[in-house]
């Protein structure tokens, strides 16, 4: 098996990219609780954000959701960031919050409706023109609740149109990555729900123009590495998500409910050319925090992120290709396996102090008192959330 020394180098290359909502309050269909030290402002965010970066090395960037997000200044927002030691990332359009959109934003019938859909895209544009953002992500709560409501192929159409309106406004540093989720809030059909149609989106836009996988949003038992390899083998994985469920889409922390589907993810990323100066993937994670502190719970899911990474990376892809093409089975399983099995935290923990940063963050952010510190003053006003 490969040691670690010779992939210390490579973890170097990890950037996780935090969402700013998940610093904010959230819950459940049935109640969104919130928790002292919440964000009132997206400046706020933005600090918290930055303190999973001071105590992992692993999160420069911040995601924004608009208009959960919005603010005067950009520019001045841009900068705040980049005082606190961390940049403005992906930006998320948000067409699932606005009555006008009950029946449909980008697929609507109404021309009047899917242009007010695709003059918030141009404002998130304009965001991104303001912050530097390079990826504008786009998830659509888009489809019908019953059979015969809604003409299936006249939205896929409709869809066509808006994106190629929207992608024609970007630069040429920038990216459209469309974002599928089979099932949610629609319960007959969904506009985007696979990989396949996201994929078929896209590729009619241009080189541009990319896929982003959630990893929560699959059926159960759904083979999700196999459509990394394929996205990546097709040069249009822009994004992950990165969450956890254990029946529907729960947006709990990466890892938490099969770290082995997580390592054999990062595998095929790894194995595609999709990590670290090898790719342009961007990982990011999608997350909400209902019961457990914010900050902490992201600390915990870029940490189990670069852990399975390094497991990946301990992969001998030597001796499993040759064990793969010998036909010996057992033995490339039990290759892939000893690299899972591996139990790589007390070399990261070093890694880490190698390079200034504390050997365990969760214990260092807990002992920092910044946990304490928001707590204390951020009281009064509004708490942040998407309720």
């Amino acid at each position: 098996m490969t040691n670690f020394a010779d992939i210390s180098s490579r973890l170097a290359e990890q950037e996780i990219e935090v969402p700013s909502w998940a610093y904010g309050n959230s819950g459940t269909r049935f109640k969104v609780f919130g928790s002292p030290g919440t964000p009132r402002t997206v400046e706020e965010k933005i600090a918290d954000a930055a303190a999973v970066h001071r105590f992992t090395g692993l999160a420069p960037r911040v995601a924004l959701h608009i208009p959960w997000d919005e603010v005067d200044d950009y520019a001045a927002l841009r900068r705040y960031a980049e005082d606190q030691g961390i940049g403005l990332g992906t930006i998320n359009s948000n067409t699932f919050q606005d009555d006008d959109y009950k029946l449909g934003a980008l697929t609507h019938t109404d021309a009047k409706i899917r242009q007010k859909a695709i003059d918030h895209h141009f404002a998130c544009i304009d965001v991104m023109d303001a912050t530097g953002s390079r990826d504008l992500k786009i998830w659509l709560a888009e489809g019908s609740n019953y059979p015969g409501q809604a003409d299936i192929r006249g939205r896929q159409d409709r869809l066509a149109e808006s994106l190629a309106t929207i992608y024609e406004r970007l630069s040429d540093e920038q990216r459209l990555v469309l974002e599928y989720k089979f099932f949610e809030p629609a319960f007959y059909h969904t506009d985007v729900p696979d990989w396949g149609t996201a994929y078929t989106q896209v590729a009619a836009l241009g080189d541009n123009a990319l896929v982003c996988l959630d990893t929560g949003h699959h059926a159960p038992g759904t083979n999700i590495e196999f459509i990394v390899a394929q996205l990546l083998r097709l040069g249009k994985l822009g994004s992950f998500d990165f969450n956890s469920r254990f029946y529907a889409d729960d947006d709990l922390i990466v890892g938490a409910a099969d770290p082995y589907q997580l390592f054999r993810i990062l595998f095929e990323v790894i194995r595609g050319g999709g990590y670290g100066t090898d790719g342009d993937t961007a990982f990011m994670l999608d997350q909400c925090h209902n019961i457990e502190k914010k900050i902490p719970g992201q600390i915990r899911s870029v940490l189990n992120v670069q852990e399975m990474t390094a497991r990946a990376l301990l992969v001998d892809t030597a001796a499993l290709t040759a064990a793969q093409e010998e036909g010996d089975v057992l033995l490339a399983n039990e290759i892939f396996m000893d690299a899972f099995y591996t139990d790589v935290r007390t070399d990261l923990a070093a890694w880490r102090e190698e390079r200034g940063l504390p050997g365990n963050p969760m214990q260092a952010y807990l002992a920092s008192g910044y946990q304490e510190q928001i707590e204390a003053e951020r009281v009064g006003g509004t708490q942040a959330g998407w309720s």
